[in-house]
């Protein structure tokens, strides 16, 4: 299998989407944030930072927003939705973390999908790090992706 982002010389380019039809396109990524029980009460309402859950959804729609000037060789998009899902889960402990990005363009929303969750997940940590240093980001994956000529992908459970 060749890789897209390298010509035939070996070398680094952005993918030509010129001559690809324009289709509805959505990804979902997940992620998740690690932590004690005490810190995870801080992050459902008790942080001094205030609302950590509502300020890493906004992190994580300007992360999708971004993703083009992070990633170098992504095309910058038109996103027509993004949608973050941050959960508490005392099971972990910790925060499930899930982004769904849609677009109606030449190219997958992937990178804005996984930007977006991992974004999230870093504003959490910064936001809770005064009260565990210890948390862990892990997890960070591709859930699905629709449109394309490539098709659907579903990932393993």
């Amino acid at each position: 299998m060749s890789l897209t982002h390298f010509d035939s010389a070996g070398q680094a380019h952005m993918v030509d989407v010129s001559g690809k039809t324009e289709t509805m396109r959505e990804a979902v990524a997940t992620g998740i944030v690690r932590m004690t029980p005490e810190t995870l009460a801080l992050a459902q309402g008790g942080a001094a930072k205030g609302d950590v859950l509502g300020v890493a959804r906004l992190a994580g729609i300007m992360g999708a927003k971004r993703t083009a000037d992070l990633i170098p060789l992504c095309h910058p998009l038109p996103l027509a939705k993004v949608a973050l899902d941050l959960v508490a889960d005392p099971a972990l402990p910790g925060i499930r973390v899930t982004a769904t990005v849609r677009t109606t363009g030449r190219t997958g929303v992937e990178m804005e999908a996984l930007t977006a969750v991992t974004t999230a997940c870093l504003t959490v940590y910064d936001m809770l790090k005064a009260a565990q240093k210890s948390m862990e980001i892990s997890d960070i994956r591709l859930l699905s992706k629709t449109g394309g000529k490539s098709g659907p992908y579903e990932a393993a459970p």
